[in-house]
């Protein structure tokens, strides 16, 4: 399916769009203030043994300590291998504190953690991975010819020089010999001099910066769909152009210059579809939707049938319900960036058949997805679960803060509910306003409800605690907020 990449460069935020039949599929942000880390490679010094957790904390110069685990000690491709029985060795005995170490960033801070980081290090090219000190040879899962592997994987054991790894990219399908050599020596030539850098700084320090988001943009998600690749901005034009001129020669033609003035974004309606991503809703065609819920352990997207109520009958009227669903949630996932487990729950089906073609239409859509995925089977409640790799933070996460009204649970006490607080805690002030007059300061909300609605229980309250009560509307308080002040007079001289 044809691609195009637009490429939105302001002041303080670069942009990049993935567009698929004028759908945005994937959007990708980073920010002059909060630049991406993941791929860069620091020398840290350890801060913090947790043997109980098997992991330590490394100060990499971060705002926050960066995590890493036992198993990012060791050959990461390894772990996979070993019996789940077998223990791994204790990290106490790997490292000790003031230890300096050098790690690579493998997931972004997010919320109140730390990056995650590993000692396993890894270097991209356009067909390559590269995994020095590690003696692995992958081959990507995307590439399925027996006959394409087999001849990749001979020119990865020819090229192997002893301790070292590589892994095949999607990009290399049908890519020739020479140029698999040439991505090899490249990253052999980086790596020596990340370790020569390393050597003369002391920890912590950024040793390597991974490539800016236009260019890594080139580097991972050019494929042979991409048809265009239009930015707004000359400078990143021209450094685009050498970028694919060096390692991307036969996609120069599609990198174009927007006219003078152009805002990409604003063109195509993107940033309208990029509004709509941050919705818990999500209309579907035929009046279905759905409902996305990100929290902090999973991410939960329930199956409505809305509007929809089918031709045929209630099982039919489900099962395209479902099918709609499958095929839109993919989109979600990716352009969302949701990552992480992902609970999907679908309307109940009956039908066996039913139940295989949704599951199929899932996997369909998230076999495009350039993120890894773990899917499950329908159980009996109608529950898929999966995983999708988390490297960066959600779009949510990208572009949103908590609401200061409402801490960020989505809802606020109704009025009535603040009405009752309020008369609970001049309750319990009952000694301190005997004989004297209470001012409720609140929202016009919760004021007009205690004039009107509350008025009766205001008179019985006041009768019961021989005072009065009076109101006084803050304009900047929110329905939440509210306050009880005592007057010194008495009540009989506030008359």
């Amino acid at each position: 399916m044809a691609e195009e990449i637009f490429i939105n460069v302001a002041r303080s935020e670069t942009r990049v769009g993935v567009i698929e039949q004028g759908l945005l599929q994937e959007v990708f942000i980073e920010r002059g203030d909060a630049p991406s880390s993941v791929g860069n490679m620091y020398k840290g010094k350890v801060v913090r043994i947790l043997p109980g957790m098997q992991s330590a904390f490394l100060d990499i110069g971060q705002q926050k300590a960066a995590f890493m685990h036992v198993t990012d000690l060791i050959d990461g491709h390894e772990v996979f291998d070993r019996s789940p029985k077998e223990e791994h060795p204790a990290i106490k005995d790997l490292l000790h504190d003031g230890q300096e170490l050098m790690v690579q960033v493998t997931k972004e801070p997010i919320g109140t953690k730390g990056a995650r980081i590993t000692s396993n290090m890894s270097l991209a090219s356009r067909y390559l991975v590269y995994l020095p000190g590690s003696t692995h040879i992958g081959i990507s899962q995307k590439i399925e010819g027996e006959e394409e592997r087999g001849r990749l994987k001979a020119i990865l054991e020819s090229i192997s020089q002893g301790d070292e790894g590589f892994i095949v990219r999607t990009a290399a399908e049908h890519a020739s010999e020479e140029d698999i050599f040439k991505d090899a020596g490249y990253l052999r030539t980086k790596w020596q001099s990340v370790r020569e850098e390393s050597k003369g700084v002391k920890s912590p320090s950024l040793v390597f910066e991974d490539l800016p988001l236009p260019l890594r943009v080139m580097r991972d998600i050019i494929n042979s769909e991409t048809t265009s690749i239009r930015v707004d901005d000359q400078e990143t034009h021209g450094i685009m152009q050498r970028f694919l001129t060096d390692y991307i020669p036969e996609k120069v033609a599609c990198l174009n210059m927007a006219e003078v003035g152009e805002n990409l974004f604003d063109l195509h309606q993107l940033d309208d579809q990029i509004e709509a991503a941050l919705d818990r809703k999500v209309p579907l065609k035929s009046g279905g939707y759905l409902i996305v819920d990100q929290t902090e352990a999973m991410t939960t997207i329930d199956v409505n049938t809305g509007a929809f109520v089918g031709r045929k009958d209630l099982e039919e009227t489900i099962y395209r319900t479902n099918l709609e669903a499958a095929a839109a949630i993919p989109r979600q996932l990716r352009l969302r960036n949701i990552g992480g487990i992902v609970i999907i729950d679908f309307i109940d089906m009956i039908n066996d058949e039913h139940k295989r073609q949704v599951l199929r239409m899932l996997e369909k859509g998230q076999a495009s997805d350039r993120v890894k995925c773990n899917i499950t089977q329908i159980s009996e409640l109608g529950l898929v679960e999966m995983t999708r790799k988390r490297s960066y933070g959600s779009l949510r996460k990208m572009m949103c803060e908590p609401c200061e009204v409402c801490g960020g649970r989505g809802f606020i006490k109704s009025a009535e509910s603040v009405c009752l607080e309020i008369f609970k805690e001049i309750q319990r002030m009952a000694e301190q306003v005997a004989g004297k007059q209470c001012l409720v300061m609140a929202s016009q909300t919760v004021v007009d409800r205690l004039i009107d609605e509350q008025a009766d229980n205001v008179r019985e309250l006041a009768r019961l605690l021989e005072t009065s009560i009076a109101y006084q509307v803050e304009p900047g308080y929110t329905q939440e907020q509210y306050d009880i002040v005592v007057s010194i007079a008495e009540r009989a001289q506030a008359r």
